[in-house]
């Protein structure tokens, strides 16, 4: 196995016969593009991948990144990476022609990034530069995209996103940095803030920051919020860079992980104001901020799905390569010699619970970002759905990715034992990297609370209606295949009770009992993922299974001999794959997606046990 990042075949079956990208090309934003392009552009992707940037995953994470005199420093190797993938154009794939981008659908980006996600260390440099990049496209004036966007997005300078604060924390709207208006139309920023992703480096010319601020008399709370370009550096009429703004670099976080990234707390306004430009109007910083947070917790998922995914590989290698004990059948054969630990009961149980989350995750955030596409590519009706679905599905493709990505990391270390607990293999790593993901971009708890206290309902519930209804299509679509009828008789029942505890909600909210759902929001979130990606995985499985049966056809080969079925599909590599994608989804849907049913009973016992406990009560 040569690429131990993305399973390059897998990738490749959710994009051309799951979701059926080439369908794209018949429209008029992408008719421009061929499965050529796509293919060149992957590849390039996984040779960077593998080639240029998993070399410098475990040394980042050793060197790790220095403040001395209010510079910092990152890690050497990095720059040498960035300017590899940047050159090669693989940062602004997504981003639209005029702003200097390729304009590439964002469901290939995400494939994309897939190969570079696991470092995140290093990725959220120019991740967040990019993010910066497209509000000051969506909302800056043609003034700030010829002073900052270009070379942002040129990869020269970076970019932020500065929202949280020491006492306000997820509690946005009460923030205190404060913004004082000038006579000229600039403002002065006074302020703290911490956890600032890429805040300070030695990578760009210049960092441009969005931070969040009120206005001098404005209202508190969220609505009162407005947003802010706040340069490193100031930029000169003729594009040269002026004077240091005046902020500064506190300290740099010492974390658990992304240690390759400069995590930073910063003060404005230290030396007489912070020099800030407004961006878009004031008072909708939320609103602004919400479009680029919207991306970023897209990026959480494809985190969440890309970090398992290379852990789940680097397992799977290991357990083919690592010898120990015997065969379970050779067990009282003394004379028997040992085996690789792939071939244990438990070992297997752990690389197929790997095996169908990743690509259930996978699928999942693709399907966030075709979704994206198709409205795009749509109009009226069928892109205002896909639009309906994307905004449902991104809490839970954030939450349940990185939460089940970073199971699928502890499994991993499971899996080398005491030697994955051990610096000298980067599983542990992967495990330490990929924790934040549950936090940061609103913590895993907040999803929920999003997902259920404003997604369900939005458009009367109609977002909702609409998926359910995309679920039930599939289920319909293979529920008559023998091979498949008691796995699709288990998704269908799953799919109901989603639709059942929708209406759960709607009637506790009915009598009042709101404290419900509340409380219940992430089981909930829980349940509707692991329902969601036993559809998709389902879905996979009617293709797989329809391909496999096509195959056997040809070649002769009677699906009930056990033994010559073993002998061909070791053989032939499409088969074996199709085979495999069954395999998975039967494997979750048996195992997996009982526990939805199990969260669901749970959920209507109505207990607020969680409420009712005294906190003296916690522990004396």
């Amino acid at each position: 196995m040569s690429n131990l990042i993305v399973d390059q075949r897998d990738q490749e079956f959710v994009l051309y016969e799951m979701f059926n990208i080439e369908e794209l090309f018949k429209t008029e934003r992408y008719k421009d593009f061929s499965r050529d392009m796509f293919d060149m552009t992957l590849e390039l992707s996984a040779k960077m991948g593998e080639e240029v940037l998993f070399p410098t995953y475990m040394e980042g994470d050793r060197e790790g990144c220095k403040l001395e005199n209010g510079n910092v420093t990152i890690p050497k190797c990095y720059h040498k990476a960035h300017k590899a993938l940047n050159e090669a154009g693989l940062f602004t794939m997504a981003v639209a022609p005029d702003a200097g981008g390729q304009g590439f659908p964002y469901i290939v980006e995400c494939a994309s990034r897939e190969y570079f996600i696991h470092n995140m260390g290093f990725f959220l440099y120019p991740e967040a530069a990019i993010g910066a990049a497209h509000m000051i496209y969506n909302f800056g004036t043609e003034e700030q995209k010829n002073k900052y966007m270009y070379k942002m997005f040129e990869g020269k300078w970076g970019g932020t996103m500065v929202l949280t604060e020491p006492d306000a924390g997820s509690d946005v709207g009460n923030l205190k940095t404060k913004a004082v208006r000038q006579s000229d139309g600039t403002f002065k920023l006074y302020g703290s803030k911490i956890f600032i992703s890429s805040a300070e480096n030695d990578l760009f010319e210049n960092i441009v920051h969005p931070v969040l601020a009120r206005i001098e008399g404005d209202p508190a709370g969220t609505s009162g919020i407005s947003i802010f370009l706040v340069p490193k550096y100031k930029v000169n009429e003729d594009g040269s860079l002026g004077e240091r703004t005046d902020y500064s670099i506190v300290n740099i976080e010492h974390k658990m992980g992304l240690r390759g990234n400069a995590t930073c707390a910063m003060s404005f306004g230290d030396n007489g104001g912070c020099y800030a430009e407004l961006l878009g109007q004031e008072r909708q910083g939320m609103k602004i901020m919400f479009q680029m947070m919207n991306e970023a917790r897209i990026g959480m998922g494809i985190q969440g799905a890309g970090t398992a995914s290379v852990a789940y590989l680097h397992a799977l290698n290991y357990a083919k390569e690592r010898v120990q004990g015997k065969n379970l059948k050779d067990m009282s054969n003394p004379d028997a010699p040992n085996t690789a630990i792939v071939n244990h009961p438990d070992v297997r149980r752990m690389l197929l619970w790997m095996k169908s989350h990743v690509e259930g995750m996978r699928a999942l955030v693709y399907l966030c970002a075709y979704a994206i596409d198709q409205h795009h590519a749509m109009e009226g009706e069928e892109a205002d759905k896909w639009h309906g679905i994307m905004e449902l599905l991104i809490p839970i493709c954030k939450a349940y990715n990185t939460d089940m990505g970073f199971r699928v990391c502890e499994l991993a270390v499971q899996i080398y034992g005491g030697y994955g607990y051990c610096n000298d293999y980067p599983v542990q790593q992967f495990l330490r990297d990929l924790k934040i993901g549950s936090i940061y971009e609103g913590t895993n708890g907040i999803q929920s609370l999003d997902l259920v206290g404003r997604k369900m309902a939005q458009k009367k519930g109609a977002n909702f209606m609409n998926f359910l209804t995309e679920m039930n299509k599939t289920v319909a679509q293979y529920k008559d295949n023998e091979k498949l009828k008691d796995i699709s008789e288990d998704v269908q029942k799953a799919v109901n009770l989603l639709g059942e505890m929708g209406m759960f909600f709607v009637q506790c909210s009915k009598e009042g009992k709101f404290l419900v759902p509340i409380v219940n929001s992430y089981p909930f979130l829980n349940m509707m993922g692991a329902i969601c990606l036993a559809w998709l995985l389902f879905w996979q499985a009617g293709i797989a299974q329809t391909k496999l049966e096509g195959i056997l056809k040809d070649g002769g080969i009677d699906a009930t001999d056990k033994k010559a079925l073993r002998a061909f599909l070791r053989e032939h590599k499409d088969g074996a794959f199709y085979q495999g994608k069954v395999l998975s989804a039967r494997y979750y849907i048996k195992n997996v997606l009982p526990e939805a049913f199990a969260i669901s009973k749970a959920i209507k016992n109505e207990d607020l046990s969680a409420l009712e406990i005294l906190e003296e009560s916690f522990a004396q």
